[in-house]
Parts: structure tokens; C-alpha cells; sequence
């Protein structure tokens, strides 16, 4: 007797949510990629001073306009609340725009989503061997573990890695989900979220593809020093 085959999802009742700020030269192959995958994207067009928002809309995606830009929390909850909307949704996504999440990520951990009595899964760069953590810039690497140290809610709820963008959650998070800082801080406001509510969490080790062209915007010095700043925030969570 042959053995089972693996379950195949079509992934029709997944939204991919993607917070874009001046991501022109790179959302749209993005959104082409995930869409191999992922039908339902919405991508949240934060106020781009490029040809973002004409990308998103060539690559198929669900286009969200912010008038202005408000932060990358304020595109996440934007996005959150188009995708909680749609008929049929319950699986949602927080997805980078800039080419370095992986959709065979997503795939594995909405896998876990699916079967685990789990809300939300969080993805960590720092869950595999030393040789997989090598590919974290040394100074995000360093920035990251201190805020893990900077916060006692990120600490209690066993995470390593809370500032990871991609992040995969069910309905009841996406329904109770009420990011209201803006900026890099939203980060920890969701890992307090997550204790105040008692959802159940978990981690995921991935792959994050630092490509030369997020490096060359310069994003682990950038965005380690908002980390960084956010971790102090945190110790007040």
C-alpha cells in the first residue's frame, strides 16, 4: 500500500500582508514570487515618494494607500485590517518588501499553524546552528540579542528573535490585533500584546536573504540603531 500523501493547501484562505515604503525597484518581483504561492496579498503603499504604489498594483496585489508615511506599525495594522475583512481569511502574514523573506518560510509555518494549537508563530533568525546564524550582519546580530536582554516580556515568553518582520497568525490575533505605535516600536507592543492576551506563541527558524540591494540602503545599521532604541522602550512594556 502506497503511503499517505503530504496534505496540499491552496492557501486561498492565507493573506499575505506587506507594509512598502519606497520598495519601487524591488516590490513588484516581490508580490510576483509570493503569488506563485500566495493568491491573496495586500501590500500597504505607506506613503512612498517612489513608483511603489504603480508596482504593487502591476504585480497583483491588493493595494492600500497611506496618504502619507506613518511608520511600518501603521501599515502592519492597515494591512491587518483590509486583509481580517475579506471573506474567508484565516491565516495572515507580516511580509517584508524588500526581497528578504522566503516563501518556503511561509509555507512551513503556516504548515505549523494549521496543526499546532498555536496563534502565532514568529520567525528566528538565531534557531539553527551558528554557521545559519552567520548570515545576520555581526552588528544586527549583536543589536538583537541585546534586546532580547533589554526585554523581560520577550524573555518570559521564550522568543530570540521578536524584531523579525515575518510572522504568521490566525484569526483570533488578526481580530484582537490593535497595533498602535507607528514606528520600529510596534514590535514590542505586539510581544506585549501577545502577553496581555495570552496568545500562544512559537518560533520558527528562517532564512533571511540579505540581498546587496537591502544592504545598500543601508537597513542593519538603520535598523539596528531603531531596535535598539525600541529594546530600551521595551524594558518599560
Amino acid at each position: 500500500m502506497d503511503s499517505p500523501r503530504p496534505v496540499q493547501h491552496d492557501f486561498r484562505d492565507t493573506w499575505l500582508i506587506i507594509p512598502c515604503y519606497n520598495e519601487g525597484p524591488v516590490i513588484q518581483e516581490v508580490i510576483e514570487n509570493a503569488r506563485e504561492t500566495f493568491p491573496n496579498i495586500v501590500a500597504v503603499n505607506d506613503g512612498s515618494s517612489d513608483d511603489s504604489a504603480a508596482r504593487i498594483h502591476a504585480g497583483g496585489a491588493h493595494l492600500v494607500n497611506h496618504p502619507v508615511n506613518l511608520g511600518q506599525g501603521a501599515a502592519i495594522q492597515t494591512g491587518v485590517e483590509y486583509a481580517r475583512a475579506q471573506p474567508g481569511a484565516r491565516y495572515f502574514v507580516t511580509f517584508d518588501a524588500d526581497g528578504q523573506h522566503q516563501v518556503k518560510d511561509v509555507v512551513r509555518m503556516i504548515g505549523r499553524l494549521r496543526e499546532e494549537p498555536v496563534d502565532i508563530i514568529v520567525g528566528t533568525r538565531f534557531g539553527r546552528p551558528r554557521a545559519a546564524d552567520d548570515q545576520v550582519p555581526w552588528i544586527k546580530r549583536v543589536v538583537l540579542k541585546t534586546v532580547v536582554f533589554l526585554s523581560p516580556a520577550t524573555r518570559r515568553l521564550g522568543l530570540s528573535d521578536a524584531h523579525n518582520g515575518l510572522r504568521v497568525f490566525n484569526k483570533k490575533v488578526a481580530d484582537e490585533m490593535n497595533i498602535r505605535m507607528n514606528g520600529m516600536s510596534h514590535a514590542s507592543e505586539l510581544v506585549s500584546m501577545i502577553a496581555d492576551r495570552g496568545w500562544r506563541v512559537a518560533e520558527e527558524p528562517v532564512d533571511i536573504l540579505y540581498t546587496e540591494y537591502s544592504m545598500s540602503k543601508g537597513q542593519s545599521l538603520i535598523n539596528g540603531v531603531n531596535i535598539l532604541a525600541d529594546g530600551l522602550l521595551a524594558r518599560r512594556l
